[in-house]
């Protein structure tokens, strides 16, 4: 059995361990492949009957020309880089790694919300550049802060993830409503249910927990945002296409949002044009919320947890239809 790994180093640049799927089969692995470059991920797929990816595409002409591909494990909760339709067309098994991070990414969420609302990451800065020793005052502030009590946290999206951030607001004393596009059964009564526009209206923070479809790309862009409060912040660990980035830098070089904070971009890696760059209060992590180790080496057992499902003619995971 022919084991390659395209896309190895970003889920494991050397801090975790293989050794459980090289007990699978004679394993190849690439620490990156050109995502652009169909005549490469071809020669090196080669013969292999299993293929992981994270982020290299697999699409038609790929999965078609692949001549022994069985089976291609998404190393990721993401699978749009497959052709699903091509791989159920040709027989092969596709695989992702489901709610693996909620926990990693809810907290990073709120990392992000902390850092806009406290400027840890500024007053630091500051004092070790002197700003206290020289300050005639036993404190000082260079940015407003905020507190988060009372305020209403605004979910766009209500899965796995959201109902992690959900519970953090809650115990920050937060008010927390969410919107979901098919309607949620709620129990805790912390929590209310509400349209769109009724969270846009009402939101204090307005974070997103909704993959990219062609119904959530540019979700957030002018005509939204002309819904919102003046002085909302917006947060997104979700998919950087979620957000219209030039309508986002606009609204926040205007002050109409006081702040984002954002894991992901529109293209990732981000590019020197990109219109956030230079926005004002624009908080940008290079997607990291899911990189934990503890949360990378969850993702890696799922990983081999669905192969090994496969080898023993069982389903875990499948996404292929």
């Amino acid at each position: 059995m022919k084991i390659v790994n395209l896309d190895s180093y970003a889920l494991n640049p050397g801090d975790l361990d293989w050794t459980p799927l090289t007990k699978l089969g004679d394993c190849k692995f690439y620490d990156r492949t050109p995502i652009t470059d169909n005549q490469e991920i071809l020669k090196r797929i080669g013969t292999a009957e299993i293929v992981l990816t994270n982020k290299t595409p697999l699409d038609k002409e790929v999965i078609i020309k692949a001549p022994n591909l069985k089976y291609i494990g998404v190393t990721a909760t993401g699978y749009n880089v497959i052709d699903l339709a091509a791989a159920a067309e040709a027989g092969v098994t596709v695989t992702n790694v489901p709610s693996y991070g909620s926990d990693a990414v809810a907290q990073f969420t709120f990392a992000l919300l902390l850092e806009i609302t406290n400027q840890v990451g500024l007053h630091n800065k500051l004092v070790h550049e002197g700003k206290w020793t020289s300050n005639p005052d036993f404190t000082f502030w260079a940015k407003p802060l905020m507190e988060l009590t009372g305020k209403t946290l605004g979910l766009v999206g209500f899965g796995a993830i959201a109902k992690r951030v959900a519970e953090i607001g809650h115990a920050l004393g937060m008010k927390i409503i969410f919107y979901n596009h098919r309607p949620k059964a709620i129990t805790n009564t912390w929590v209310k249910q509400v349209s769109l526009e009724q969270l846009y209206k009402e939101a204090d923070v307005i974070s997103l927990h909704v993959p990219q479809t062609p119904e959530t790309t540019n979700l957030i862009c002018t005509q939204a945002i002309k819904q919102m409060k003046k002085g909302v912040i917006i947060l997104n660990t979700a998919r950087g296409g979620l957000i219209n980035e030039a309508d986002l830098a606009e609204a926040l070089n205007s002050g109409r949002i006081a702040a984002a904070g954002v894991d992901v971009a529109q293209t990732e890696p981000i590019p020197a044009t990109s219109p956030l760059l230079t926005a004002k209060n624009c908080y940008i992590t290079p997607h990291i919320a899911w990189a934990p180790k503890e949360t990378r080496d969850r993702l890696l057992q799922i990983v081999f947890a669905n192969l090994r499902a496969y080898l023993n003619g069982e389903n875990l995971n499948v996404v292929s239809e």
